[in-house]
């Protein structure tokens, strides 16, 4: 039987997928921050720098799921 290694996917710069890690949803590189957080803490009003510190990601991280989200 074939074993089949699943590993992080990156679908965008600073977003990946990873069937390990949050169910498959994207998330940033390197954390286990969902992109739909980081886009819900914006809708809400909170600023980049609040949401970075928040979530332990750069404000480029920020601007990646933004990217992301408008590319969908």
């Amino acid at each position: 039987m074939r074993k089949t290694t699943r590993q992080p996917v990156e679908i965008a710069r600073r977003i990946v997928v990873d069937p390990r890690v949050r169910f498959g949803q994207p998330v940033i590189k390197g954390t286990r921050v969902p992109v739909s957080v980081l886009l819900d803490e914006l809708a809400a009003g909170s600023a980049f720098e609040s949401i970075a510190n928040e979530y332990s990601v750069t404000q480029e991280d920020i601007r990646a799921a933004i990217r992301f989200a408008a590319q969908r």
